[in-house]
């Protein structure tokens, strides 16, 4: 099975020994064919590294926030499959810093993944990396934001999460008055009754 192979997978083993968290690879795998919603994201962080668990921490609360969904639906895997750039934590520099995801889990996994899926009714991008990755678009994260209409049908483009963007947030106002209500909106419709 495919999620079997990723969380197995230890190609990174190497590059994590040599962060400054020196950790080991612990991929995170939460996906499964025909789900209605993909959450397509950067890496998780140290918090879902320790859990196994996708967005387990403050920057999933703001997410199922925006979303409009609870714990149970927002972890239902009938439902949600997520895809990040890279299933592993990517660890901190020197300074505390998160590393970027290493291409070489995208490169590695995200076809065989999106295969295994399918297409999604709605389809959520967080964060620069997986922006640039998924809709090849680069640039100023509120330009692109404020693009928004122009993306495929269930195409939603989301600043990360974390409370590290509450600043940009508040200087971005049309991403909670106009994107999110018709992002909640496609997701209703498409969430079991």
């Amino acid at each position: 099975m495919l999620n079997d192979k990723i969380t197995t997978c230890r190609i990174c083993a190497d590059r994590f020994a040599a962060t400054h968290t020196r950790h080991a690879p612990r991929p995170v795998a939460w996906f499964q064919p025909r789900t209605p919603i993909l959450i397509a994201g950067q890496a998780p962080g140290m918090r879902v590294h320790e859990s196994g668990r996708p967005f387990d921490d403050r920057s999933g609360d703001r997410l199922r926030d925006w979303m409009g969904l609870d714990k149970g639906q927002f972890y239902d895997r009938k439902t949600v499959s997520f895809l990040p750039t890279a299933f592993c934590f990517p660890g901190y520099d020197a300074r505390g810093s998160d590393l970027p995801p290493p291409p070489i889990c995208w490169e590695t996994w995200h076809k065989a993944v999106m295969d295994h899926i399918g297409p999604p009714q709605v389809r959520l991008i967080i964060g620069t990396y997986a922006i640039a990755r998924h809709l090849g678009r680069k640039g100023p994260l509120s330009a692109i934001i404020a693009d928004w209409r122009s993306f495929p049908v269930g195409t939603f483009v989301l600043p990360h999460p974390s409370w590290r963007n509450t600043g940009w947030l508040k200087r971005n106002p049309v991403f909670e008055t106009d994107v999110l209500p018709v992002m909640r909106a496609a997701i209703r419709q498409c969430m079991p009754s």
